[in-house]
């Protein structure tokens, strides 16, 4: 049973084709969101939205990389466009790459947040209200070998959900981080 509504609102959330991602979305559609959340390929999204359709819910999915801007500005357009400006948006896709921090490239950190969080913005300022929940993780606290680059993105995004809850609190924008 949920105790709170949704209805009406449009919630985003990445990588939710499987995993806690799509258990994010079938908890906000059981509360009433219509929902729309990417992947990176077309099986992932095949299973996907079978999964949701089994579920009753009604997603809208996008092939979409989360560190490629352009799409996501595009796919964030399409979303307001079709079922409306993204009032929730939940920072979930990301992966772990366990690899020595001099050998992983620089396109390879973790820059999906901060990207995803910026082409809504502009929307939930507008309309003076929104949610951005990022997911963070215990790494953002620790350290360990071959994650590196993972552990200061996240520890990234913890200061960067600080941030955007200051910074664009004054358009009732709540960002909140879970781990």
């Amino acid at each position: 049973m949920v105790n709170f509504s949704l209805e009406g609102k449009v919630a985003l959330v990445t990588g939710a084709a499987y995993g806690i991602g799509f258990a994010m979305a079938q908890a906000l559609a059981e509360a009433g969101a219509k929902i729309a959340f990417n992947c990176r390929t077309q099986a992932n999204m095949d299973k996907a939205l079978e999964g949701y359709k089994a579920l009753g819910i009604e997603a809208k999915g996008y092939i979409c990389d989360c560190t490629d801007e352009e799409g996501v500005k595009a796919m964030v357009a399409d979303i307001a466009a079709t079922l409306g400006p993204v009032d929730i948006l939940v920072n979930n896709a990301g992966i772990i790459k366990r690899i020595p921090m001099h050998e992983m490239a620089a396109e390879e950190f973790l820059v999906a947040p901060y990207i995803c969080a910026k082409a809504v913005l502009p929307g939930m300022m507008e309309k003076k209200a929104g949610k951005i929940i990022n997911v963070c993780s215990m790494m953002s606290e620790l350290g360990r070998e071959t994650v590196s680059a993972y552990a200061a993105a996240k520890g990234g995004l913890k200061m960067l959900t600080r941030n955007i809850a200051s910074e664009y609190g004054q358009y009732n924008i709540q960002c909140n981080g879970i781990g």
